[in-house]
């Protein structure tokens, strides 16, 4: 049997990421989505702590970290067979009913904790699945010259969304409790949807079109701002049940036909487990990729301990109070901020590679150094420096995941990254904390700072890596 593909339109370029009424409304989506994700874990942990005790409170607002942890390499399977689109359209939609189902509960009884820990269980199944496809469809929205640009879009509304989604999520608990927070949540996550419906789908090139030893410079072989468009219904823009052109990342990969001029091959098909399979070989035959993980794993796994439980432990120690540790916090995250800016307005920075390891060595040393200072002011200034540089690092890493990556691996690679990031990274907070207890914060931080410079010591020490520049 043989699969034959409808051709996709093509629609000339649309420009500067930020003036694409494509990319616009994907941001929109995103942004809706992670405002919603802020007010819904406000509502989780007020409605926790009303119901149980603080350590039962601590255990449903863990507990999703595991399924999100054991199956995101599976997440990414479905990311790349079905398409990120798909997935996250039908992940949101899972989200909102799940928890508007919560809220309407809680509005005419009290179910307990269980409810509680079963919906956060709900939130990581599923986040092990959405969380790959969301780093997997900037690639599918907008040009590989503009994903830089995107990089820097997709942190500032991060930060918008952190920034908004906790007074939110306050604002529904002051005004009916949990329950109102909880319904407030799936209103926003609902929003998504439609503007997710409304996005459309480029082209995606055929698995292995990229040199998957170097980079993935000759996947792209669509022209700038091409789409696929297809038949009302298919969300990735080809017939039902028929991936995409180019697209070997579903059920079967497409094989040619008669109408190729050539004659017809048996389709071959892929499972799941193979999938993750090549996936994983060709994330460790990629000269850029593989290194540029383990970048990735070293700057986190030295950045989330200092930075969350230990800057508190931190500002108890030197007598900050709650209102210095507010302050450095917040300088953090505005340089954090002016990073994802300064991607988003310029587009690109020459010498990628090189410039995210430097900025990853120097946020480092920060690290290191906001043990040492003595007072608020020079910590603001000290978490200013640090959200600039590991902020800069974390886009510009992010930014050559995503060029660099075939797109039909795109959510793999995005998973396994995540599982890092989301998994194991969280794992040195109780040892963060540990730790500040044996030996106290200076020299815990300072091994914080080695274990995150490592991460550009790599990077530069990686030919490959150090000389990967972003698209222009």
């Amino acid at each position: 049997m043989t699969t034959t593909v409808i051709p996709p339109a093509v629609r000339p370029p649309a420009g500067p990421a930020h003036r694409d009424g494509n990319v616009l409304r994907w941001l929109g989506a995103y942004t809706a989505s992670m405002i919603g994700d802020n007010v819904f874990y406000i509502a989780l942990s007020w409605a926790a702590v009303r119901s149980g005790t603080p350590s039962q409170a601590g255990l449903v607002m863990a507990v999703s970290a595991v399924p999100r942890a054991l199956l995101m390499l599976g997440g990414g399977v479905v990311a790349d067979r079905f398409g990120p689109r798909r997935v996250v359209i039908g992940s949101d939609a899972v989200r909102c009913a799940a928890v508007l189902t919560v809220a309407a509960l809680l509005f005419v009884a009290h179910p307990g904790l269980w409810l509680l820990a079963l919906l956060a269980v709900v939130f990581g199944i599923v986040d092990a699945v959405f969380m790959p496809a969301v780093g997997a469809l900037p690639a599918r929205v907008t040009g590989r010259d503009q994903l830089a640009r995107v990089q820097g879009m997709r942190g500032l509304a991060v930060r918008f969304a952190n920034v908004v989604g906790a007074p939110l999520g306050g604002l529904g608990v002051a005004l009916g409790g949990s329950a109102t927070a909880f319904a407030l949540a799936g209103l926003l996550i609902a929003v998504s949807v439609p503007l997710l419906i409304s996005v459309r789908m480029r082209e995606t090139p055929p698995a292995g079109g990229a040199n998957t030893a170097n980079t993935a410079d000759a996947a792209n072989t669509a022209p700038a701002g091409a789409e696929a468009v297809g038949p009302p219904g298919d969300p990735d823009g080809s017939p039902d049940g028929v991936p995409a052109r180019g697209d070997a990342s579903g059920p079967h990969a497409r094989v040619p036909d008669a109408e190729d001029g050539a004659a017809a091959v048996p389709e071959r098909p892929a499972t799941a487990w193979r999938d993750l399979r090549d996936g994983l070989r060709y994330i460790r035959g990629h000269r850029v990729l593989a290194p540029l993980i383990v970048t990735i794993a070293l700057g986190d796994l030295g950045f989330v301990g200092p930075l969350n439980v230990g800057l508190a432990l931190l500002a108890d120690r030197r007598g900050w109070g709650a209102s210095g540790m507010g302050l450095v916090v917040a300088a953090f995250g505005a340089g954090a901020g002016a990073a994802a800016l300064l991607l988003a307005w310029r587009g690109t920075l020459p010498r990628a590679g090189s410039a995210g390891a430097a900025a990853l060595l120097g946020g480092s040393v920060a690290i290191g150094a906001l043990a040492q200072v003595p007072g608020v002011g020079a910590a603001v200034g000290v978490a200013l420096a640090i959200g600039l540089l590991a902020g800069l690092s974390g886009a510009l890493c992010g930014a050559l995941l995503q060029t660099q990556s075939d797109p039909a691996y795109l959510g793999r690679v995005t998973a396994v990254a995540g599982i890092v990031s989301l998994g194991l990274a969280p794992l040195s907070m109780p040892l963060t904390a540990a730790a500040i207890g044996w030996w106290g914060t200076g020299p815990v931080f300072a091994g914080s700072a080695v274990v995150c410079g490592l991460g550009g010591v790599v990077a530069l020490a990686v030919r490959d890596l150090r000389r990967a520049e972003l698209p222009r």
